[in-house]
């Protein structure tokens, strides 16, 4: 009996404890978030284009507005969404938008580069080593697609396939800024 009197007590306020542990991971994760898409800049990255040039944000997208979207072969959401990143390129281009999807380091290079070749992907594609998405707050969900403002701000992450009604006027936005 005094086994089992024991046990009740510890029995109920685990579950209690756990909770707790995860109010406050929630919170953490709350903070982190809201503190990394609203006043992060975007971080000094370069990326690895499939025809072996390497661009900068510090050097060749500085004072430009751009997306970087990571994304896989793999992803089916990436795929989804993709016709539409190749329209909203398309759409904002004249106006000076620059576009770079990043395939993530475990797409397999070969892919990438018959997927960009049979869509005829209209923008830059490039190929990550793991260094990219690490210094974009260590991406590992795909699609992920930053918005980029003239002075390097990250206005905008998107985690999954993005509002394009959103994106579309946050871009509208940023591209008529001076």
């Amino acid at each position: 009996m005094s086994q089992a009197t024991q046990d009740s007590p510890s029995r109920g306020k685990s579950p209690l404890r756990y909770i707790v542990m995860a109010v406050i991971a929630a919170v953490i994760a709350c903070t982190g978030y809201f503190a990394f898409g609203g006043q992060q800049r975007a971080p000094d990255a370069t990326f690895t284009l499939l025809s072996g040039q390497k661009i900068s944000t510090s050097g060749d997208l500085k004072g430009k507005v751009y997306l970087v979207n990571f994304w896989a072969t793999n992803c089916e959401t990436c795929m989804k969404e993709m016709p539409e990143m190749i329209n909203t390129y398309n759409r904002f281009k004249g106006r000076g938008l620059e576009f770079v999807a990043v395939a993530m380091s475990y797409d397999a290079p070969m892919y990438v580069t018959n997927y960009a070749q049979t869509r005829n992907l209209p923008f830059k594609v490039a190929m990550d080593d793991g260094s990219a998405a690490k210094q974009f707050g260590n991406v590992q969900l795909t699609p992920t697609t930053f918005v980029i403002d003239r002075n390097g701000k990250i206005l905008k992450r998107y985690v999954g396939e993005p509002s394009f009604s959103e994106l579309d006027a946050l871009l509208e936005k940023a591209l008529n800024a001076a």
